[in-house]
């Protein structure tokens, strides 16, 4: 904004002002007193209490916040909109510690939904379970055989599902495995019920086929609790059940009946059809919806044993994974893509996964020249120390979600990987120090909340998932708060490409504004899984305010 600009705006009244004791802009590494003055859908001015006195006319309202934290909203880089939204009313299994109380929780749940025509569930881990009785479809048919069942592991990579299902989708014995995936087999070479990676797609087919009205009914739920916990922003990332349920159209409908509260930055799949991918580019270009790059996958998870390494898993040292797609087509479609000018983001959990991407990413600046690309690797739960300073290098960057460190077993994991590769797990500070930038967020449903907090918690404590405050992964590879906040904030904006108007409160950016009941900075970690919203601005409307204070 030059001079001009500004002086004009200094003869506007605000329609809003946001004053308080603790206000992170974002610009520094703590909070200060300020004031805000919104105009329309933009901070017209920061400054002193006196600084406001301009800019307050008849109708505008003055919000006083004390101790409280004003800060930007948060902007979550990497979720699923329409599997979150549908999660948010399926029966979660993460409490569950036996495959018989997993079917126990969705017998009652299918009982006290007897319309659902599918029993969809959520969040079993077996790392949990005190016995070692395995997932079978004959558990769940033995509660529930006459609707399908399918339940989403913890990770998302696999599901559990039962007969009723199988046959459904027309998944026999005679039926191969995919390319990239399997259907999990006992020892006598029959089925289970258990679906890895691309095995799921006959099933989600038939499970995901929503009606209109009820997408409609989950996205307002998804979009009330993105601003229940001060999400202003989100970055929505390709997964293969989007084949059956994705809807950007409905995106649209949203925004133009003035109900998209929450802006949307969508990342379809880089499958090699660049054409249709130009075609949503030029489509979605809106400052509430719109297209951001282009995602895949090149392996899976490290439980489901699908993630890729560069030397073979410690339980099972025939083989180390591999690549979701072979090399050479992997590459070619990166490369491709960033000749149009399109960011790519790809999921990459093991090393060899990891490398396998940057490689793809350096080729890319080879043959096409480097550019400002802000390509991004997502994940990143196992790195090789060797491949650390290629991001900053390359211009890549980070994409991580700290509560996955919690998710799963520790001693599962482990036991996995080996203790070798579990220094390498998970190394955040390491990454941000070597120049990388960083941006975080939640990955829901595969983690089980939203909450920014959550993410806050463990990425600075690094807590694992005994949440026992004296067991952590890797204590140096804590961030600072003020680290987490900018990555959660201003990091996924940069990671947008929108800097230049999120992400952190200056003179001139679009009012997305939260206030958290307490001051993060001045209370203790343990504290902060407590902490609630108590008001959310996006585009300088206030979207959520707390019942408990009200203007």
């Amino acid at each position: 904004m030059d001079k001009g600009e500004r002086s004009m705006q200094t003869h506007r009244k605000a329609d809003l002002i946001l004053s308080g004791n603790a206000v992170f802009t974002g610009l520094t590494d703590t909070p200060h007193p300020a004031a805000i003055a919104i105009v329309e859908n933009k901070i017209a001015a920061i400054g002193s209490k006196r600084d406001m006195e301009p800019f307050i006319g008849e109708q505008t309202k003055v919000y006083e916040f004390g101790e409280e934290l004003i800060m930007p909203g948060f902007h979550d880089f990497h979720l699923h909109i329409m599997f979150g939204a549908l999660s948010i009313g399926s029966v979660n299994l993460f409490e569950a510690r036996s495959a018989q109380e997993v079917a126990e929780m969705v017998e009652t749940f299918a009982t006290n939904h007897p319309d659902e025509e599918w029993i969809i569930g959520m969040q079993w881990d077996a790392g949990y379970w005190e016995n070692d009785e395995k997932p079978h479809y004959k558990i769940l048919d033995s509660r529930i055989s006459d609707r399908p069942v399918i339940l989403f592991h913890a990770e998302g990579h696999y599901t559990w599902v039962n007969r009723k299902a199988l046959e459904l989708a027309g998944i026999t014995e005679e039926i191969q495995d995919p390319e990239f995936g399997r259907f999990e087999r006992d020892e006598k070479g029959a089925l289970t019920g258990l679906l890895y990676e691309l095995a799921q797609q006959p099933v989600l087919e038939k499970a995901l086929q929503l009606s209109q009205t009820k997408k409609e009914s989950i996205l307002r739920t998804f979009l009330q609790l993105t601003a229940q916990y001060g999400v202003t922003s989100v970055n929505e990332l390709y997964a293969p059940l989007d084949n059956f349920i994705q809807d950007f159209e409905l995106y649209k409908k949203f925004e133009d009946e003035g109900k998209l509260t929450t802006r949307i930055h969508i990342t379809p799949e880089l499958d090699g059809d660049l054409e249709k991918a130009q075609s949503l580019r030029l489509q979605y270009q809106s400052k509430s919806l719109q297209f951001s790059g282009l995602k895949q996958f090149i392996d899976g998870t490290v439980t489901g044993h699908t993630a890729y390494f560069l030397s073979p898993y410690t339980d099972e040292p025939d083989h180390g994974g591999h690549a979701a797609i072979e090399r050479n087509v992997f590459i070619d479609r990166v490369v491709q893509a960033d000749k149009l000018g399109f960011r790519v983001r790809i999921h990459a959990i093991g090393d060899a996964g990891v490398r396998l991407t940057l490689d793809a990413f350096e080729e890319a600046a080879r043959q096409n020249g480097k550019r400002d690309s802000r390509h991004t690797v997502e994940h990143i739960e196992v790195i090789h120390p060797s491949d650390i300073n290629r991001f900053a290098a390359l211009g890549v960057s980070v994409s991580m979600q700290p509560d996955h460190m919690a998710a799963s077993s520790r001693d599962v994991y482990t036991s996995i990987i080996g203790p070798d590769r579990e220094k390498n797990v998970f190394l955040t500070k390491s990454l941000l120090d070597s120049g990388a930038h960083l941006a975080l967020g939640t990955d829901f449903p595969i983690a089980i909340s939203m909450n920014p907090m959550r993410q806050l918690y463990t990425a600075i404590t690094r807590v694992d998932n005994s949440g026992n405050p004296e067991s952590t992964w890797l204590p140096e590879q804590k961030i600072t708060l003020a680290e987490a906040l900018r990555a959660y904030t201003i990091g996924s904006a940069y990671g947008s490409f929108r800097e230049d108007e999120l992400g952190t409160i200056e003179e001139g950016k679009l009012a997305d504004v939260i206030v958290l009941d307490r001051n993060l900075f001045t209370v203790p970690p343990e504290e902060w899984l407590e902490v609630k919203v108590k008001l959310t601005m996006g585009d300088g409307k206030i979207i959520f305010e707390d019942e408990t204070y009200k203007y």
